[in-house]
């Protein structure tokens, strides 16, 4: 029997990111929820980063969430998939391969996210406002304004690799101060933002678990 769990923290946006692309395949590992502050022994002796999600098949363990998503798309593609249709479903497996999605998603991981970490925590760096930090993650949010001035997504009129990958901190953003944003100048980030959050497929991401370390029933991510 081939091995195939998850760990995975509900709220993470890098879990989220890897529960979207496999929800969007064919891939339906057993999930183990766990809290940060208490992570399993089993979890830190394969990975001892300690950091979700991480895939464990076979004899892989894949530990950064792009990878999960690449890997469940890439070797487990689903025939009929209920969040898009079958073109918009070839997109998006096209999409995995985009140099111009790669290049979004690296602004969101390498240069976004460690603004949106000191705005949402601008207690801990003191260094400057929480004002201040807004205003430069803003730079990102503006980019992706522009980017969605041709269509309703990031390089389509449905979502595709990039949109998924990096919505999940987009939403992060919104929630710091959502009356902010709520009137912020950016409208096509907030529909987008808003269309992605009601969808179906990000309602069944974020189903909750128990947490793995005190029900070991084993319980797959697509009840």
């Amino acid at each position: 029997m081939i091995m195939n769990h998850l760990y995975s923290f509900r709220r993470c946006p890098y879990a989220m990111r890897a529960r979207t692309g496999l929800h969007l395949s064919n891939l339906n590992p057993e999930v183990r929820e766990i809290i940060l502050k208490n992570k399993p022994a089993e979890m830190l002796a394969i990975s001892p980063k300690g950091t979700v999600p991480v895939l464990v098949y076979s004899d892989q363990v894949i530990a950064e969430s792009l990878d999960i998503f690449q890997f469940a798309l890439k070797q487990y593609p689903q025939q009929n998939c209920p969040y898009l249709n079958k073109d918009q479903y070839q997109t998006l497996i096209e999409s995995l391969d985009s140099k111009d999605a790669k290049s979004l998603i690296q602004q969101n991981d390498v240069e976004f996210k460690p603004w949106l970490d000191k705005y949402k925590y601008a207690d801990r760096h003191p260094e400057m406002s929480q004002i201040a930090y807004r205003q430069q993650a803003e730079l990102f949010i503006g980019n992706l304004e522009q980017q969605l001035s041709q269509d309703a997504f990031l390089f389509a009129n449905h979502p595709t690799f990039a949109d998924y990958a990096i919505f999940p901190f987009i939403r992060q953003f919104a929630g710091v101060d959502p009356s902010w944003f709520a009137s912020c100048p950016y409208p096509k980030v907030r529909a987008w933002l808003n269309s992605l959050i009601e969808s179906e497929l990000f309602k069944q991401v974020m189903t909750k678990y128990p947490l793995w370390l005190d029900d070991k029933r084993t319980i797959h991510l697509k009840w």
